[in-house]
């Protein structure tokens, strides 16, 4: 049951790589620098998954597939 569109899931994707990579690779400093890698890799995983929780906890949909593929 995917409640995340293409172009969503394609945000998230690179914008989890691209906070991962601020994070662990010095550029945000300690202990903003483990906090950006850790939001990255949560927007990596829900990207990559096609799921995300807080969507589901508020009933939003970017896909518009009612029926929940």
């Amino acid at each position: 049951m995917k409640n995340e569109a293409s172009w969503d899931r394609i945000v998230r994707v690179v914008g989890g790589v691209v906070l991962i990579g601020l994070g662990l690779g010095g550029v945000i400093p300690s202990p903003w620098g483990w906090v950006a890698a850790a939001a990255g890799a949560v927007f990596l995983v829900t990207g990559i998954v096609g799921v995300c929780p807080i969507y589901a906890l508020l009933r939003v949909r970017t896909n518009g597939d009612e029926a929940g593929s």
